[in-house]
C-alpha cells in the first residue's frame, strides 16, 4: 500500500498512523509520502512502515499560494511515488485529503494496475465556505466549483472511498452520486489502550485551581479564539482567577492566538505548548478537568467528528462543546452542548462542572466507557481492513491487532488502574495524588502528583 498525506506529517497524523498499523497487523505492506515535521528525517522505517518525507511548500497565501502548494506537494509526492515504487511494488494508493488533487496521480498509476483508495476527512467545498463564506465574485465561485469539480473527479477515480461519519457518507451520495457498495465509514476512534490516563506530575498544572485542555489544529475554521474569549469571561468577569486553559497544537492562527492572548491579559492564564508528543499530550490530559471543543458551526465542522474530543473522552474527561451534529453522535450523554458561539453559556457549563466535582467524575467515567466501548480504534480496524481484504480479495488475519502494542507510559509515568472504578473515581475528583502505594514515596521524592 502507498499511502499520501499532504496535510500533516506522518505519525503526527494520528488516523493515518493507526491504519496504517492496522494494515500491518492484516500483513500488507505500507509505505508513506508525507511532508516534513520539524526534526523528521527525509526516509524512516518506522513500527514496519516506510515514511518518504519532502519538504513542506511555504505557508500558502491566497489563491495564488494555494495552488503553489498544491503543485508543488503533488510534484515532489509523485517523484517520491517513483522511489517507492522501485523499493517495492504497491498494488493501492490511499490518498487522504486535503487536498483533493491525487486523483489525476492515482489515474497515472492504473496503467500500472494500482487501485485508489480515497480516504475522506475534509469536506473541501465546506472547509472553503466556512473560512471565506459564501463567495459573491466570479473568482471565488470560481474556485468553490473548482473544489466541487476535483472532489467529483476524485470519487470517479476512486474504487473505494473511506468516510469519517455517516454525515459525510450521506452528503456525497448526494451530492456525487457515489455507489453506496464503494463507500465505507471508518470513524476517527483513538486506540484507548493508548491513550489512557496516567498519574502527571504536579508541575504541569503551575499552581492553577483548575486545568482547561484543547488540543488540535489553529486554524481560522477551528474557532481557537473561543477559548480566549470563554478564558477572558471566567477570568476577568466571573473572578475565576486559578483557571488555566493549556491550547496544544499549532496552525495559521497560532501568533494571531499569543497576542489576542496578550491583548486580553490572560499570559498568566493560558498556556500555549506549539507542537507536543504524544508523552506531553498525556500529562496535560490527564492532569485537565475539562477538554474543550470550541469549534463554531460552521458548513464544515457542522458535519466533522472533532477527533480532540474523542481523545478526550479516552483520557476520561468531560467536555464542553459548541452543538454540531456529529459532536452530539461522539459524546452522546457523557458532554455539556451549548449553542454555538454562546461564550456566556459556554461559561456556565465550564464552571458548572468545575464547582460539582460529582457531576464532573461522573461524565468524565462515562466518557472513558464511551470511548472504551463504542469509539474505539479496534472496532473501525475491521472495517478499515475490510475494505482492502474486499479490494484485493485477501483472507482476513484474525487477531493480528494490534501490530506492535506500546506502552501507553513508556517516559515512567504511572498508569491509572482503569479496572478500579474506586482509584479511577478518585483520580478523576483530582483531589488525591496518586497511586496510594506510591503516594508516600511521591511525597519524599518530590515528584508529586495530582
Amino acid at each position: 500500500m502507498l499511502v499520501i498525506v499532504q496535510n500533516l506529517p506522518v505519525p503526527l497524523d494520528r488516523r493515518v498512523w493507526l491504519e496504517c498499523q492496522a494494515l500491518i497487523a492484516q500483513g500488507y505492506g505500507v509505505t508513506v509520502i508525507c511532508p516534513q515535521g520539524p526534526d523528521d528525517s527525509r526516509y524512516e522505517l518506522l513500527d514496519g512502515v516506510h515514511i518518504h518525507r519532502y519538504p513542506p511548500a511555504p505557508e500558502a497565501q491566497g489563491l495564488a499560494g494555494f495552488a503553489l502548494e498544491f503543485a508543488y506537494s503533488w510534484v515532489r509526492t509523485a517523484l517520491l511515488s517513483t522511489i517507492a515504487w522501485r523499493r517495492s511494488r504497491f498494488d493501492v494508493i490511499q490518498a487522504c485529503n486535503p487536498p483533493d488533487t491525487y486523483w489525476l496521480l492515482a489515474l497515472l498509476w492504473r496503467l500500472r494496475g494500482v487501485r485508489f483508495v480515497y480516504d475522506h476527512h475534509d469536506l473541501c467545498p465546506e472547509l472553503f465556505l466556512s473560512r471565506f463564506g459564501e463567495p459573491d465574485g466570479l473568482g471565488g465561485r470560481v474556485e468553490l466549483g473548482a473544489l466541487r469539480w476535483l472532489e467529483r473527479m476524485t470519487y470517479w477515480v476512486a474504487d473505494q472511498a473511506i468516510e469519517t461519519n455517516g454525515s459525510y457518507l450521506r452528503i456525497v451520495q448526494e451530492r456525487d452520486h457515489v455507489p453506496t457498495r464503494r463507500l465505507a465509514v471508518v470513524r476517527s476512534g483513538p486506540d484507548t489502550t493508548v491513550m489512557r490516563p496516567v498519574y502527571p506530575t504536579c508541575s504541569i498544572r503551575e499552581g492553577a485551581e483548575h486545568l482547561l485542555a484543547y488540543i488540535g489544529i489553529m486554524g481560522p475554521q477551528d474557532g481557537v479564539d473561543n477559548v480566549l474569549l470563554l478564558m477572558d469571561e471566567l477570568v476577568h468577569r466571573r473572578g475565576r482567577t486559578g483557571v488555566r486553559a493549556v491550547l496544544m497544537g499549532f496552525g495559521d492562527c497560532l501568533e494571531d492566538l499569543r497576542r489576542q492572548c496578550t491583548a486580553l491579559d490572560l499570559d498568566d492564564h493560558v498556556v500555549f505548548t506549539g507542537r507536543v508528543g504524544p508523552a506531553e499530550v498525556r500529562e496535560y490530559l490527564s492532569a485537565a478537568d475539562i477538554g474543550l471543543g470550541p469549534d463554531m458551526d460552521t458548513p464544515l465542522n457542522r458535519f466533522s467528528t472533532m477527533n480532540k474530543t474523542l481523545e478526550y473522552m479516552a483520557f476520561g474527561l468531560p467536555t464542553v462543546s459548541f452543538d454540531l451534529i456529529e459532536t452530539r453522535a461522539s459524546v452522546g450523554e457523557t458532554g455539556i452542548l451549548v449553542p454555538s458561539g454562546d461564550i456566556g453559556a459556554y461559561a456556565d457549563a465550564v464552571v458548572g462542572l468545575l464547582d460539582d466535582v460529582e457531576a464532573r467524575v461522573e461524565l468524565g467515567m462515562a466518557a472513558r466507557r464511551r470511548a472504551v466501548d463504542l469509539m474505539d480504534w479496534r472496532t473501525q480496524a475491521e472495517t478499515y481492513v475490510g475494505v482492502y481484504d474486499a479490494l484485493l480479495h485477501h483472507a482476513p488475519v484474525p487477531d493480528r491487532w494490534p501490530h506492535q502494542p506500546r506502552r501507553p507510559a513508556d517516559d515512567g509515568s504511572a498508569l491509572v488502574d482503569l479496572q478500579d472504578e474506586v482509584e479511577l473515581r478518585r483520580f478523576l475528583s483530582q483531589h488525591a495524588g496518586g497511586p496510594p502505594e506510591l503516594a508516600a514515596a511521591a511525597d519524599r521524592s518530590g515528584r508529586t502528583t495530582v
